[in-house]
């Protein structure tokens, strides 16, 4: 925890440090030590811990077939390769399901967002043409429109999409183009807002 709980970070003093000044200090090269020293709630003495820091790679794509034989789909952030996870996830169900998926459930309550191009890609893997998302500005080069691909054999299956406060961003267009599309149904609290 950030705050009066973090104590030292490596030997330098950091009371009432924000979580994103605290998480910049303890960042370093892989392979590279780093020691804290924290105050925790009910623990009566200061206690240190040796950390080694390391590269962190964060499934983005969870997925799985619901009991009822719909498919749920998870994605809690949007890097780098969230696509290839989703069409994975797609093309496993199909293979479960003798190529038919009876309706899917996709998961965004609490994903911050991402990569633009990601939930574009995203996006694209369940609509059969059609306006993602655009972006206007004052200045020509400001202005950029993405579409979805026209698809043979599209399937159209029923589609949910899970939303609450904390889906913001690549979330949010990934959300708003299926409902715009009709493609599928949200559910959920508002969004983010972003």
């Amino acid at each position: 925890k950030a705050g009066d709980q973090i104590v030292k970070i490596n030997n330098a003093f950091t009371k009432d440090m924000t979580l994103t000044a605290a998480v910049k200090r303890m960042r370093g090269p892989k392979g590279s030590k780093s020691e804290l020293t924290i105050h925790r709630d009910g623990v009566p003495d200061l206690f240190t811990v040796s950390l080694t820091r390391a590269v962190i790679k964060i499934k983005s794509v969870k997925a799985k077939i619901l009991p009822s034989g719909y498919d749920y789909i998870r994605i809690s952030t949007f890097q780098e390769s969230t696509d290839n996870g989703v069409e994975k996830a797609l093309e496993e169900f199909e293979k479960k399901n003798h190529d038919h998926i009876k309706g899917l459930v996709l998961d965004l309550r609490d994903n911050p967002g991402g990569l633009l191009n990601q939930a574009v890609k995203v996006s694209d893997d369940f609509l059969d043409g059609g306006l993602i998302v655009y972006t206007q500005g004052r200045l020509e080069n400001q202005q950029q429109k993405f579409y979805s691909h026209k698809k043979k054999g599209f399937d159209d299956y029923p589609m949910v999409v899970l939303v609450n406060g904390g889906s913001a961003s690549a979330s949010e267009i990934v959300a708003g183009a299926l409902q715009d599309q009709r493609r599928a149904v949200i559910v959920g609290t508002q969004t983010f807002g972003k």
